[in-house]
């Protein structure tokens, strides 16, 4: 027996089913339980709301999720050999878990859950930012979630808690911080994670905004702050050439220097320029 639940150790639970974690599908294991309750427990109170898990694996973060007492998880995962593993957890939880096979990125989360969900998971390094970039970017706001709790590679984690002035602001940061209100709760050593992979990780909790902090057209935001980082080493003058001949004026106009480059340039800021752009 584990420490919280009555099923096996989670060595166990690989050791019988074969699963070893395959780099194609960005898999690193976490076996501590401990550790995987103290990541559900960072989601905070789950009591009586439904959750999603990208990438359950043998299942140790869903027992977190499942023993900290989510009304049900939606586990969507695709790879077929940890199936099973997860079907025994299904098993022990009658009626609160529900495994999807497949690709999160082609699920509709809504057409399964009850809103306002959570989302928590250990999200496999080759498709985290992907997943993250389109949860932050919903057609309305706010969003069917109201939590992300997210386990990412430090360098992602620390990308998208930056403030303006640094290397790793960027356009994740911009994304994220406009629409929520996102922090670091968590750091895990490479040791934490079978095959231990070459860096460490993090926990962001991400907790969704009412509203965003200033007013933007969102497409609009995402097309001037995505020019902007693409040529990050320009001024904003030539790196915003393309969108408007008079975009000189219209910097000014929002409060940036043109001479400055889009890291020195603060969330109001790129929602001033992005509200300029869209009065044409």
């Amino acid at each position: 027996m584990s420490g919280i639940d009555d099923l096996p150790p989670l060595r166990d639970v690989i050791a019988s089913h074969g699963l070893t974690a395959r780099k194609a599908l960005g898999q690193n294991f976490l076996l501590d339980l401990n550790l995987t309750a103290k990541i559900a427990r960072s989601a905070g109170n789950l009591s009586g709301k439904d959750v999603l898990e990208v990438g359950p694996g043998p299942g140790g973060l869903t027992r977190g999720l499942l023993a900290s007492g989510a009304r049900r998880v939606l586990a969507v995962e695709k790879d077929p050999r940890c199936l099973p593993a997860l079907a025994e957890i299904a098993a022990a939880y009658p009626g609160r878990l529900e495994v999807i096979s497949g690709d999160a990125l082609a699920l509709d989360p809504a057409e399964h859950l009850e809103p306002p969900y959570a989302i928590c998971a250990n999200l496999p390094y080759n498709v985290g930012t992907e997943l993250l970039v389109r949860w932050l970017t919903p057609p309305t706001w706010p969003p069917a979630w109201d939590r992300l709790t997210l386990m990412f590679q430090r360098e992602v984690a620390e990308r998208i808690v930056a403030q303006p002035g640094g290397k790793a602001y960027g356009r994740l940061a911009v994304l994220a911080q406009w629409r929520t209100e996102a922090q670091i709760v968590m750091h895990l050593s490479p040791q934490a994670f079978t095959p231990p992979p070459k860096v460490s990780s993090a926990v962001v909790r991400l907790d969704a905004l009412p509203e965003p902090r200033f007013p933007a057209d969102p497409k609009i935001l995402e097309r001037v702050v995505a020019m902007a980082f693409n040529q990050r080493r320009k001024m904003l003058r030539a790196a915003l050439k393309g969108l408007s001949p008079d975009i000189e004026d219209r910097l000014l106009a929002s409060g940036i220097k043109p001479t400055e480059r889009a890291e020195q340039v603060g969330i109001e800021a790129f929602c001033a320029l992005a509200r300029n752009v869209a009065a044409g």
